[in-house]
């Protein structure tokens, strides 16, 4: 790996939201001082994620938190799960119906960070404590875990910027970043550009609606058809699924298949994972899943009976409308076609099986993998 690349992947975690030593706010009660509940049976929580066009939700996410929150509260205890399908309107109505349904706490991935919050509100009047899972969610949220956001963008930028070598100033990159409502897609964003701005030209830069890979597909085909495609180099994307539409893209307009510009992810799909190995795909970026779940599972069980967060989270976060919020961030690491490898089987990671289908044998073989 590049020296900066290892540097960035390596380095002490920097976080760009503002961090509070002390709580403050509504941060006593974030961290379950404050609380008078002492429910020490079977819980009921509830989970809410943002959408399945990203596999990691299902695939991951879920199963690893149903898991998590059972081995801390009990076989018996129920969690009430359903998934947004990036509809911000359809997550709220989801919240009232775990406000009904009277869960003992919930976890709560957003769809849109701003237009959640009165739905975080209501919950919270109702004694129920809400955990902003992945994406800081405004309202009374209690605690937060994600992952260290700007440095996925950084990691991102860097692995382009060590690809392109030499070509960096011989043309143009494209910027995809995602979407305007999702708080990350910011902080991706700016990761990149801290990395980037005044190292290459970026030729077009778009902010894509709800993350969708069709809508990345189209962006791409006004930028190659702005840019012109000789002088695309390089394709900055922010997740996998919209990488996905972007090479569609690039060989629908002519591209060899086996001299694409080199084109980034995140999310570590499976579909990105056997493109990384075929070539067309750049990198990736590896997000740990099982200490991010383990974390939202934690916090929300804690939560639920009245128990302190103070082992827990390791910061605190500052909202736009809360302080001091307890919150652990989880250190994501770069993938490349040479990082497979240590990572396959593993918990929160994709088999062998899974990877190596008809299609990849071949390229698995070449990377090392059985």
């Amino acid at each position: 790996m590049h020296a900066a690349l290892r540097g960035i992947a390596l380095g002490t975690i920097t976080l760009s939201l503002a961090l509070s030593t002390a709580a403050c706010g509504s941060a006593d009660q974030a961290d379950g001082k404050d609380s008078d509940k002492s429910k020490k049976g079977p819980l009921t929580i509830g989970l809410l994620l943002p959408e399945n066009q990203t596999a990691r939700y299902e695939r991951f996410d879920k199963p690893l938190m149903v898991k998590k929150i059972k081995e801390l509260a009990g076989k018996d205890t129920k969690v009430l799960y359903a998934n947004a399908k990036q509809d911000a309107n359809l997550q709220q109505q989801q919240v009232e119906t775990m406000i009904t349904k009277k869960v003992d706490a919930l976890i709560v991935d957003a769809v849109d960070a701003k237009s959640i919050s009165s739905s975080v509100k209501k919950a919270d009047d109702s004694d129920i404590p809400v955990v902003a899972y992945d994406r800081l969610a405004e309202g009374p949220i209690k605690a937060y875990t994600s992952v260290d956001n700007p440095r996925v963008g950084r990691i991102q930028a860097q692995s382009l910027l060590d690809e392109l070598g030499d070509k960096a100033d011989k043309g143009k990159i494209v910027m995809m970043n995602g979407s305007v409502t999702d708080p990350n897609a910011k902080m991706y964003k700016d990761g990149a550009h801290s990395v980037l701005d005044g190292k290459v030209k970026i030729g077009k830069e778009y902010d894509t609606k709800e993350w969708k890979p069709e809508n990345a597909n189209e962006n791409m085909k006004g930028a190659i058809s702005s840019l012109g495609k000789k002088n695309i180099v390089g394709v900055y994307s922010a997740n996998d699924g919209m990488a996905g539409g972007i090479i569609t893209a690039l060989k629908r307009a002519g591209y060899d298949k086996d001299k694409l510009p080199p084109v980034t992810g995140q999310d570590a799909e499976l579909n990105a994972v056997q493109r990384i190995l075929a070539g067309s795909q750049f990198m990736s970026v590896y997000k740990p899943y099982v200490p991010e779940t383990s974390a939202a599972a934690e916090f929300a069980v804690a939560l639920a009976r009245g128990e302190s967060l103070d082992k827990i989270a390791s910061s605190k976060t500052d909202s736009q409308s809360e302080k001091g919020v307890p919150t652990k961030i989880v250190t994501p690491l770069p993938l490349t076609k040479d990082d497979i490898k240590k990572y396959v089987g593993k918990s929160g990671f994709f088999t062998a099986k899974e990877i190596c289908t008809a299609d990849f044998k071949k390229a698995c073989t070449e990377a090392g993998i059985k």
